[in-house]
This record gives structure tokens, sequence and C-alpha cells, in this order.
């Protein structure tokens, strides 16, 4: 992003300022920043206002239900995002590390998609099963990718149709995007997040979701084929394809 996309930031106050680069998705310009002496969280990108106000109204609801989300603070004239920027609070706390954390993590998926169930789709945005007959959504262009590809992914989503859904987080098997202490779980990085099934959620280090053998199977496979479809056509897309089995072996 440009340095000038950075202008915004002072409609969070005369003394808000850049610290310094964090890690984030290819898709946003992440940033410490300092508002009022305290540390924040700065996210520049290219999502359109519907988007964003689907994911920042999200982020106020489950911090109002008590979980823990870098919820976003206000410019001072009372916008939760402007021009792109989003800025939120910034969370303590380590990564995961053993089984136990990543059960933790896992209770707090399922009390995030408990909050969520009927939530609106983000604007924009498929769902896995919605992916069985469109062929685009934000990310995915299913016709960019090779045909016998796309018939994997969707026998594979095939098998989550009929399943209630709500808000998923997107990415929450990646260590990076969960802070914890030793009072809360804490879920970042909300950018992929939007409704499909609860499953994609729980393909989760160690099994930690204690999913059964057909369960756990049936969220790796349309993982995997989210993970291809969505980051189509990078590297780790092609590993994650390979993953996905054939059409007739999927059940």
């Amino acid at each position: 992003m440009s340095p000038a996309g950075w202008k915004a930031l002072g409609l969070w106050g005369e003394d808000a300022a850049r610290i310094e680069p964090l890690t984030g998705g290819v898709a946003n310009d992440v940033w410490s920043v300092r508002l009022n002496g305290r540390l924040a969280v700065g996210r520049l990108g290219t999502r359109s206002d519907a988007d964003l106000a689907w994911e920042t109204g999200l982020l106020q609801h489950l911090d109002r239900q008590g979980l823990a989300v870098p919820v976003p603070i206000p410019t001072t004239d009372g916008r939760l995002f402007a021009d792109g920027l989003v800025v939120m609070r910034y969370m303590e706390g380590r990564p995961p590390e053993t089984e136990a954390d990543w059960r933790r993590v896992a209770d707090t998926l399922r009390h995030l998609h408990r909050l969520t169930q009927g939530w609106p789709q983000r604007p924009g945005w498929r769902s896995s099963t919605d992916l069985l007959h469109a062929e685009t959504g934000t990310r995915i262009d299913l016709g960019a990718m090779p045909p016998e590809g796309v018939a994997r992914c969707r026998a594979a989503w095939a098998r989550l149709a009929g399943h209630q859904t709500c808000v998923v987080h997107g990415n929450p098997n990646s260590a990076g995007n969960v802070r914890m202490t030793a009072d809360r779980v804490a879920l970042i990085d909300w950018d992929e997040s939007h409704v499909d099934v609860p499953d994609l959620d729980l393909v989760l280090p160690h099994n930690a979701a204690g999913l059964d053998d057909g369960a756990h199977d049936i969220a790796a496979q349309a993982s995997a084929a989210w993970e291809a479809a969505v980051c189509w056509d990078d590297d780790h897309a092609h590993r994650q394809l390979a993953e996905v089995r054939a059409v007739g072996a999927q059940v």
C-alpha cells in the first residue's frame, strides 16, 4: 500500500502515528500504531465500505458478547473505518503451543459459531456450498482453475451440503492468528471471515476440536479445497489441491 493511504490515520487524532509493520495477509498493509499514547493496530486495504462495515459490525457484536477480538477503535467523528483503513485494539498474548492450548482455541471457535448462527453473508462473498453452483466470490474464481481441480473441490464441498452455517474465522489454524493469555483466547486477523459451514474452522492441530474420523475427513477435504480455490494459483494453492482427493474417492 502507498504511504499516502495512511494519511487517513490522522482521523483518529492528531497524535496518531505508525510505529512498525506487522506480519499480515498479502491483501493488507498492517502496522502497529500509537493512539493517545496507547498501542493499537492499523490495517490498510482495498475492501469496499460494505465489506468493512460487515467486518467491523461483526467484531463489535462479538466484543459485546464477551469474545476477545480486536474491536475497532472509532475515528474522532465516530467512524469505524475510513478510506480502507481500520484501527483496532491491540491484543496481548502468545500463540498456542500445546494440545491443551489448541483445545482452548477450538472451544473459542465453537463459541463464535454459536453466537453467529443466521448471520448475513459478507458482501460479495460465497460460502463453500454456494460454490457448488457459483463460479466466483471475492478472491475466488473457479474459472481460473483447471476443470478437474474444480470438480475435486466441488466434490469435497458437496459433503457439507445441508449443514448449518455461521460466521467462520477463516484461518484459525495459523498460530499467528491467535493470542492467548491465562484467562482468554483472542482471535485476530478477521480479513477472511465470512459465513460458511463451521467445519472449515475446525481442522486444527492435534484434532483439537475432537472430530471423529469421518467428520475430520470431511472438514479437512473441504478446507483444503477452499484454500486451493481462494489462493489459486500460488504454490500453497497447488499443495492444497494435491490434498483433495479425486471425485470418486470423496466418500
